[in-house]
């Protein structure tokens, strides 16, 4: 679901850990930890690797020692601002071969909504992953696509040749207001209603963080002091 998910979607981004969406039951979480296990890997900062943590928001991250993963970093989440259930997620999935073994990708609509956080480097590879799908599928588009296109573009130009070729469905002018702006075509006004757009998401995602990042440092706090005694 993380920077692995884009490199498959064609959005290449460096990335060096795996992050994985995960359903929260205790047999499946019990299959995580034997596979954790067979990795060597071990639970880096906090919190610990409860499933209750999970089922707050929180992302649990591992560090590999197998020496044929050696290094690799792991991060487990389940639940996440503005993604869908898990068992939605998965119902949605796109799955992938390679070299003989399937790939499970959080869908590429969910994909996008994960990324949509606070941190800056997020909000290039939103972009990406959206232009990637109009240019590799407008010419032939499924009404998912155009749906999606006009819930997700972030590029002024795009948004404004895809509105000429077709018509804004009422329900996605309420769903996102700043595509009524597209019937003046004036790239300026789209860059800067697009700006307030990410804002006032940045904003969104640092106070659903904001509870979580609070109870974090009493988790470190406590396990400071449990290692002095």
């Amino acid at each position: 679901m993380g920077g692995q998910a884009c490199v498959f979607y064609g959005a290449a981004e460096f990335s060096r850990d795996t992050d994985l969406a995960i359903l929260a039951s205790a047999e499946n979480l019990a299959r995580l930890k034997k596979s954790l296990k067979d990795l060597k890997a071990e639970v880096i900062a906090v919190p610990p690797f409860e499933a209750k943590y999970l089922r707050k928001g929180h992302a649990i991250h591992f560090r590999c020692n197998h020496v044929e993963a050696r290094g690799m970093r792991v991060d487990v989440m389940t639940q996440m601002r503005g993604v869908s259930p898990f068992s939605r997620l998965w119902a949605r999935r796109t799955t992938i071969e390679v070299d003989g073994s399937k790939i499970e990708l959080m869908g590429l609509p969910d994909l996008v909504q994960a990324k949509k956080t606070q941190r800056d480097k997020d909000w290039p590879m939103v972009r990406r992953l959206v232009e990637v799908s109009y240019f590799a599928n407008r010419e032939t588009p499924s009404k998912d696509q155009v749906r999606f296109w006009f819930l997700e573009l972030r590029t002024p130009q795009l948004l404004i040749e895809l509105a000429v070729r077709y018509q804004i469905p009422a329900q996605l002018l309420r769903q996102r207001p700043l595509l009524k702006a597209l019937q003046t075509k004036e790239e300026s006004i789209l860059t800067k209603l697009l700006t307030e757009e990410e804002q006032s998401v940045r904003d969104a995602d640092r106070q659903y963080w904001m509870p979580l990042k609070k109870e974090l440092e009493i988790l470190r706090h406590a396990r400071v002091s449990q290692r002095k005694q």
